[in-house]
């Protein structure tokens, strides 16, 4: 068996190569940035009033002056004005361009208006405050965003500033998901007493829904040529392949021979984890593919731990590992590397994993007291409270 660390290692050194295509830009959010993006012009592409106020010459209020006739108003959104005479001011609004022969802005809260004059009540007043200057955010052609990274809201607003109505983006890999077992039985249907409700395919589905990629699900019998075939089928038309069962040592689980009579070179069957021990990676003919253990907590692991972040880095994307801190003893004693079901909570400022371990792998119900797993290291047995620990979440906290 694999160490985690080495089974981690091969599968990242086994990354898909996204192509690019358009995306529309109120589309593009959770998508994979393809390209730098670079600025049209300057930012802000004029000197920009940031307050309500007046807008004045610095050189007559150093002068002594603090009572400044208004000679007029500017607006947002309206062409520069130009002051006459450098003892008056103009009123001004956030956002708009700084009147030419100005250069200093003074807020409302520092004035008192009255008969057409605007007399300034403090004396602390700096050249140049209160206004954001021409490029001082980045210059024409400057670098704003870099490509491949992932796309939020505040990406948006930077790639409608530069004009970007389409966005070039890197193209999830199309995948299939795929459950196996005759004793799985769709939602809709009621299971016989020999029966349970396939559950697997649904979940990674909603887990790859959360990332922006569409994945369709599928069942196959446990026959090994109906196996074999429908594998084929869905090699055709999938680029990865993620299979929930059929892995392990079973006189049913043809999954690994059949992927291996198909062309998909094993890179390894077997990792010294708890719980998912038996998942199997491989890859062949331009096909990924990840075979998982059926035991619902074994497939909810894996596809976190490992399947995530190998689409993640194969589009380019880097993560920042998260830790948290165990917030109570916790032993377990087989040498595999645990990954521990917990509910992490922020104390005095601290990430705090909190132990729920659940009945065992097949205790699916017991994610949904819990955000996330912490990985245990198998050279040990005994972990203390307080001990830092990776940690992989599927839910924000």
């Amino acid at each position: 068996m694999a160490p985690v660390s080495q089974a981690t290692d091969i599968i990242l050194k086994n990354l898909c190569s996204p192509a690019n295509y358009a995306v529309p830009l109120e589309k593009c959010i959770g998508h994979v940035l393809g390209e730098p993006v670079f600025a049209d012009r300057d930012f802000p592409p004029f000197d920009r009033v940031s307050m309500d106020g007046i807008a004045i010459a610095f050189d007559a209020f150093k002068e002594g002056k603090n009572s400044f006739p208004i000679e007029g108003t500017q607006p947002a959104g309206v062409p520069q004005q130009s002051l006459t005479n450098p003892e008056n001011c103009f009123e001004v609004m956030t956002g708009a361009i700084l009147p030419k022969g100005t250069d200093t802005v003074i807020r409302y809260e520092d004035l008192k208006i009255g008969e057409g004059h605007a007399t300034i009540l403090i004396e602390d007043i700096v050249l140049g405050q209160n206004v954001h200057r021409r490029g001082t955010d980045v210059l024409k052609d400057g670098k704003v965003l870099d490509s491949s990274g992932l796309l939020s809201a505040a990406e948006v607003a930077v790639l409608a500033s530069v004009g970007k109505s389409s966005v070039v983006c890197k193209q999830f890999p199309s995948i299939a998901i795929i459950s196996t077992g005759d004793e799985l039985v769709s939602v809709d249907k009621i299971p016989e007493a020999h029966q349970i409700r396939s559950s697997n395919s649904l979940a990674i589905q909603a887990s790859l829904r959360a990332m922006n990629i569409a994945a369709t699900t599928f069942h196959i019998q446990d026959d090994q040529k109906i196996v074999e075939q429908e594998l084929l089928k869905l090699f055709k038309d999938f680029e990865v392949l993620i299979i929930s069962g059929g892995v392990s040592k079973g006189k049913f689980d043809f999954i690994p021979g059949a992927l291996e009579n198909l062309g998909i070179e094993k890179k390894f069957h077997g990792v010294k984890q708890r719980p998912g021990k038996p998942f199997w990676f491989g890859v062949g003919n331009g096909k990924t593919v990840f075979a998982l253990p059926g035991n619902p907590v074994s497939t909810y692991m894996c596809f976190y731990r490992y399947v995530k972040p190998w689409i993640l880095r194969s589009m380019g994307v880097s993560q920042l590992p998260m830790t948290a801190q165990l917030a109570s003893d916790f032993v377990f004693a087989p040498p595999l590397t645990y990954f521990l079901q917990v509910q992490v909570t922020i104390q005095n400022g601290k990430l705090m994993a909190i132990p729920d371990a659940g009945k065992g792998s097949g205790d699916f119900t017991n994610l949904s007291n819990v955000t996330g797993f912490l990985e245990l290291p198998e050279d040990r047995s005994d972990f203390s409270a307080g001990e830092v620990f990776p940690y992989f979440p599927f839910r924000a906290f």
